[in-house]
């Protein structure tokens, strides 16, 4: 159990951030377009995630610095771009939200941005496969799948916290004022999140 519990406060301090994985997630909650695709996206992604690192496919990560650098800059450009249209959406006409309605965004769409969001951002193979993989390893080889299993517990419940609590916030959003708002936070985080890889890849260099 305490092994256990290792893996589940260390895998829920990994991903509890604002981040564009959390952002993209709450906001598809909030509209009622397939929350519950993306929620399963991050949730299975993280659990592939976890077991590539338990695995010791953090060694590979580590070694293979050029794998980060394609990622590195594939993210930058795609949280810039995603950026950009949270930009439009804040700067745009007004939106509100139709109680009645939900899900108008196409399913391919959402697929897409889901996976690009987690798997070309860089921080998910040095956080997830790297550093939640070496710190299971140290449990021992019995030990550390029971550790991965406390980080996964985490990984789901956070993820259904952020579908549920999204439709919590419906009424809120039922202002277009904060729409405006939360897009334009979204587009701050990407614009920082996109920025800080452009930097890091420049420092690197």
């Amino acid at each position: 159990m305490h092994t256990a519990a290792a893996g589940f406060g260390m895998g829920l301090s990994l991903i509890v951030a604002i981040g564009a994985q959390n952002s993209y997630l709450l906001r598809q909650a909030i509209s009622r377009e397939r929350a519950g695709v993306v929620a399963a996206i991050c949730i299975v992604s993280d659990l592939v995630l976890i077991l590539l690192g338990i695995s010791g496919i953090g060694v590979i990560v580590q070694q293979a610095p050029v794998i980060i650098d394609v990622m590195r800059w594939c993210g930058a450009a795609f949280l810039i771009g995603y950026g950009i249209l949270a930009t439009r959406r804040a700067l745009g006409p007004r939106q509100t939200l139709d109680a009645e309605t939900g899900g108008s965004a196409s399913a391919t769409r959402v697929i897409i941005t889901a996976l690009a969001l987690t798997w070309l951002n860089p921080h998910v193979y040095l956080d997830t496969v790297l550093l939640l993989g070496t710190v299971a390893n140290t449990h021992g080889p019995d030990g550390r799948w029971v550790f991965g299993a406390g980080a996964i517990v985490a990984s789901v419940l956070w993820f259904l916290t952020l579908a549920f609590a999204g439709r919590l916030l419906r009424p809120v959003f039922a202002k277009p004022l904060t729409w405006r708002l939360l897009d334009g936070a979204i587009a701050v985080i990407m614009f920082g999140l996109g920025g800080s890889l452009i930097f890091s890849g420049l420092a690197a260099a």
